[in-house]
């Protein structure tokens, strides 16, 4: 692959996009950033990455963004964005990156979809991951499609630092064992699959070496402290309650109860045998604990 040609990078203004492009530029690979023209770009800029203008919903402007390009690495979402377009991101928008890619010939297209997307009709922005895939396959575009599990660092972050504050707060059962990840983790993932021997329509399931609760998880995060972390749950049922009684309203309730039930089934799990393969040993929930904790000064 010529060095010259860089690696896009679709939604890099964003917090794993962030870290994807720092991993990319550790790798010694060229950058290219697309960002939305009102966005303020300048923290890339100063990084010496090469910023294209455009949008998910604008198709000429992908087209423009990817000509050219070695690889392609979309960290985008609608969905945890919380974007007023979220749903035309997540649909139309992945759609329109498949058929940019298409158009622009894109060697190697490498999305960011979800655990067991595949399996969850029920869950919209799992599902959309799973149609995402299915359109660049259809198109015939050359991708590798990672699949993490939960984003555990960014989970146990929604109540505020879980050290200091002495909770993790949780959607549905505490005791069922699932699959996390790192963010950080990911964003190396991510940047070392554009050179990975991974063959085309690939769907590697990402996480840790066993599934754990977040029961358990609250209990390896209580060793790195003085303080006992409990864990706050928020039922899957009352969930979808609220989510059916907001109706179209607040749809993200409704979507996160749906998430917290496939949750509670137990089949949130990964197989991360192909993981090991490509990108070396597959961290424990004790390690990965630890360094979230390091991470926040503890």
């Amino acid at each position: 692959m010529p060095e010259q040609e860089p690696v896009l990078v679709v939604g890099a203004t964003g917090h794993l996009g962030g870290q994807v492009v720092d991993r990319l530029l550790a790798k010694g690979k060229k950058v290219r950033a697309l960002v939305r023209p009102a966005s303020d770009a300048g923290k890339l800029e100063a990084k010496g990455v090469e910023i294209a203008r455009g949008d998910m919903l604008d198709l000429d402007s992908l087209v423009s963004a990817m000509t050219g390009a070695a690889a392609v690495i979309t960290t985008a979402a609608g969905y945890t964005g919380k974007n007023k377009n979220a749903l035309e991101i997540d649909t139309r928008g992945n759609a329109n990156l498949a058929i940019a890619a298409s158009k622009a010939g894109v060697p190697r297209f490498v999305l960011t979809s979800i655990l067991t997307s595949d399996q969850t009709p029920d869950v919209p922005h799992f599902w959309h991951k799973k149609l995402a895939e299915d359109k660049l396959e259809e198109l015939g575009v050359p991708f590798v499609a990672l699949r993490p599990g939960a984003f555990f660092d960014q989970v146990a972050r929604m109540g505020g630092d879980p050290f200091e504050k002495g909770r993790i707060i949780w959607l549905g059962s505490k005791s069922v064992p699932l699959t996390f990840v790192l963010t950080g983790d990911l964003a190396a993932y991510l940047a070392d699959a554009v050179d990975a021997d991974i063959a085309a329509g690939e769907r590697i399931d990402l996480g840790w070496t066993r599934p754990i609760s977040m029961r358990d998880c609250a209990a390896l995060a209580s060793r790195r402290t003085d303080k006992k972390i409990r864990v706050l749950s928020m039922p899957a049922g009352l969930l979808r309650a609220v989510g059916k009684v907001a109706g179209k309203s607040a749809p993200l309730m409704s979507d996160m109860g749906a998430m917290a039930a496939w949750f509670n089934t137990g089949r949130y799990v990964a197989n991360t045998s192909r993981q090991a393969e490509l990108f070396g040993p597959v961290p424990t929930p004790e390690d990965a604990i630890a360094r979230f904790a390091a991470q926040l000064g503890h």
